[in-house]
């Protein structure tokens, strides 16, 4: 006996001490080019949109609602191509996507559809029986929801059940610093493959020129104590990627996700991670204090921005730009709100400070003038987080975002259910769903309120790139020239200088000369003394949304002796040629309505482009301050009105209110002389100035 275990752990040793999540493999596709010249490449560089948020068969909580299509189905449907819902009905975009990112949970990747494969021999693990066949054909039905969303409570029992203490799994997991080895649901082969997979896949439908897709996974993780949203999408600027995807397992600490990155660069792989769903945090996603609790500094600030440039700014399960508590100043703060923690059962309310991005950047502002850096000085993008493989962009025909479990008007709570639903649902006492879900009642019978009538239909990632290749839209994130939207393809370009007011806003080479005479967004405007810097705004309607109604700049500043922060909302163009007010900085009301019995919108009112040149008229050249764009179309329709309508019903009436689509650019940064007052009274600040 001695022998043997001797022989268990030479072999760990010997085999097992190599760390697969550092071990890089080519994922490339044989007789595959990868590259080729961009038939639009542009040196003014070229808006293009897409999702990197996207969710397929191997994620657990995808797989476990129905969704049983395949990142290759994914790509298909981002390129036009019409792919089938859990439920059966038709998926399929307006318009193709130009990239896209299948970004599988990398916690468990692949193994709940392998629980589910009664073939395999992970399957026979003791509690994954509930997962047994359970997406074959005569199941993929809503009356299946209670079923699987008991199953989903139930994973983590399957999950979290090591095997005892002595078996040589535990050394190999041990010696190989993969956690996951020691847990008896894991099979590391299938979770390779699954990862394997899902870069072939990406390799084999990019199209340099044409479509972009990223090898990416979504690092899963919470605070441990209060359920607060962590979680990133991770893209590689590569067709080369880690053996597999460092996930919660691993660790739950962010930092030690950068630090992985950072090792992988060092390799010659380079990454970004991209934090979304902040609003759903608790606080805790941009904090003030390192993950262990220690105290913020220049080497915290700087590896979170070597890592993270980017922020989800918006996506089905919210958006994240302010909150009415944070920015009670702002009329149009009350936009896309899910004020519930991530995944939290019973649902829990996420507390605003430290969860929404204008918050954040002037925390970083602040951090920067006590001398500790800058860790939120991010651009932003959107997406969507479908856990269906099909992003949903189009408002008048949301599909969902889980799948089965809200698939329907009666499972996402825009129509009443019957009484035989209700039983369905197992409802063993009034007011409760038998899901944990409220029932509410309304004019027309009781809805399910599960939370998802707070959702969107989707965000949208945009970015300013040269072509429309790999490296030209990761450079663009990189930089942060980059823009979200609430869905509909709104365009906005955003410029800072000393001279934009001398330029013609109707001349041919008007971004040329932008691009030479100041930074675009995501960059930063250094002081020129006394010189006040103008802003350019160029935002272009969608052609599939509503007429723009009006241009805003937002501006963040902390006072330079006490770091007292100031909000505005600044309206800085108007459609239809009206004039903004100067002494409230709003333009007057165009007129444009919606009706909410037809969602029929206002097509004579609001501008299909609005161009300005804005000079900040609370202009300080000693205070740091932060200036992005948000652009408002007229009023329309959201998703909820839209499933009454068309089954003939009246919305739910407090589900009834039109709303305004939208886009955000990223920030431009101004920068004061190193030689004005700002920053923490130090010995050494004082000497300085």
């Amino acid at each position: 006996m001695i022998k043997i275990l001797s022989l268990v752990i030479l072999s760990a040793l010997f085999f097992g001490c190599a760390d697969s999540s550092l071990e890089i493999k080519d994922f490339s596709v044989e007789n595959k080019s990868t590259s080729s010249p961009s038939k639009d490449y542009n040196e003014e560089r070229n808006a293009y949109f897409g999702d990197l948020h996207v969710h397929t068969m191997y994620s657990f909580d995808a797989y476990v609602f129905g969704t049983t299509a395949s990142p290759d189905d994914a790509y298909r449907f981002a390129k036009g191509d019409t792919i089938k819902h859990a439920l059966g009905f038709d998926m399929k975009l307006r318009e193709p996507l130009d990239f896209y990112g299948v970004t599988d949970h990398g916690f468990y990747l692949g193994m709940i559809r392998a629980w589910a494969d009664t073939s395999t021999e992970v399957s026979k693990t003791p509690g994954v029986e509930s997962f047994h066949n359970m997406n074959r054909p005569e199941n993929l039905t809503i009356e299946s929801s209670a079923e699987r969303a008991n199953s989903f409570r139930g994973a983590i029992d399957a999950i979290v059940n090591p095997y005892p203490w002595y078996h040589p799994k535990i050394l190999q997991a041990y010696l190989s610093n993969h956690v996951s080895l020691a847990l008896r649901s894991f099979d590391d082969e299938i979770h390779k493959s699954a990862w394997a997979d899902i870069a072939r896949s990406a390799n084999e439908h990019n199209d340099p020129g044409n479509f972009t897709t990223f090898i990416a996974y979504e690092y899963t993780t919470s605070t441990d104590v209060e359920n607060g949203n962590l979680h990133r999408n991770v893209i590689f600027n590569s067709s080369s990627a880690p053996e597999r995807p460092f996930s919660r397992i691993d660790s739950l600490n962010p930092e030690d996700l950068w630090s992985w990155m950072d090792q992988l660069r060092d390799k010659g792989i380079d990454s970004i991670a991209m934090p979304h769903n902040s609003n759903g945090s608790n606080g805790q996603m941009f904090e003030m204090e390192t993950f262990d609790g220690s105290a913020l500094g220049l080497d915290y600030a700087e590896t979170r921005m070597r890592n993270e440039p980017i922020v989800e700014m918006t996506q089905v399960k919210g958006t994240s730009d302010t909150h009415p508590l944070l920015s009670p100043n702002d009329e149009w703060a009350d936009f896309g709100i899910m004020d519930t923690r991530v995944g939290s059962f019973p649902r829990t309310y996420s507390q605003p400070a430290g969860s929404y991005i204008r918050d954040a950047y002037f925390r970083g502002l602040t951090l920067e003038w006590e001398n500790r850096g800058n860790p939120y000085k991010f651009g932003v993008i959107g997406s969507s987080d479908t856990h269906t493989a099909a992003s949903s962009f189009d408002e008048s025909n949301y599909w969902s975002k889980v799948g089965i479990l809200d698939g329907t008007p009666e499972g996402r709570g825009t129509l009443p259910i019957t009484p035989a639903q209700q039983g369905l649902l197992g409802r063993p006492n009034p007011g409760d769903s038998g899901l944990g879900l409220e029932l509410v009642s309304g004019p027309e019978g009781d809805y399910i309120e599960s939370g998802f009538s707070q959702w969107g239909a989707a965000g949208l990632a945009a970015v300013w790139a040269e072509e429309n290749t790999r490296d030209s839209i990761f450079s663009a994130l990189r930089r942060k020239e980059t823009f979200a939207t609430s869905g509909n393809r709104i365009s906005v370009r955003f410029f800072a200088g000393y001279r934009m007011n001398e330029l013609d806003l109707n001349d041919e080479s008007l971004i040329k000369e932008a691009y030479r005479n100041g930074v675009p967004m995501g960059a930063d405007l250094v002081s020129k003394g006394e010189k006040i810097p103008n802003f350019l705004v160029w935002a272009q309607r969608a052609k599939n949304g509503a007429p723009l109604q009006r241009v805003q700049i937002i501006k963040g500043s902390i006072d330079k002796f006490t770091a007292r922060p100031t909000e505005k909302v600044y309206d800085v163009a108007c459609s239809n040629g009206l004039k903004v007010d100067p002494k409230t900085n709003r333009c007057p009301d165009n007129g444009a309505t919606v009706n909410i019995e037809t969602c029929e919108i206002s097509r004579d009112v609001g501008s299909a482009e609005i161009k300005a040149v804005w000079q900040d008229p609370d202009f300080d050249k000693d205070e740091k301050a932060f200036y992005y764009v948000r652009v408002l179309e007229n009023p329309s329709c959201p998703w909820r009105i839209w499933d009454a309508i068309k089954a003939g019903k009246k919305p739910r009436p407090d589900l009834a209110d039109p709303f305004q689509e939208r886009a955000w650019s990223s920030p431009i940064w101004y920068i004061p002389s190193l030689k004005n007052p700002g920053g923490a009274f130090t010995i050494e600040n004082i000497l300085d100035n």
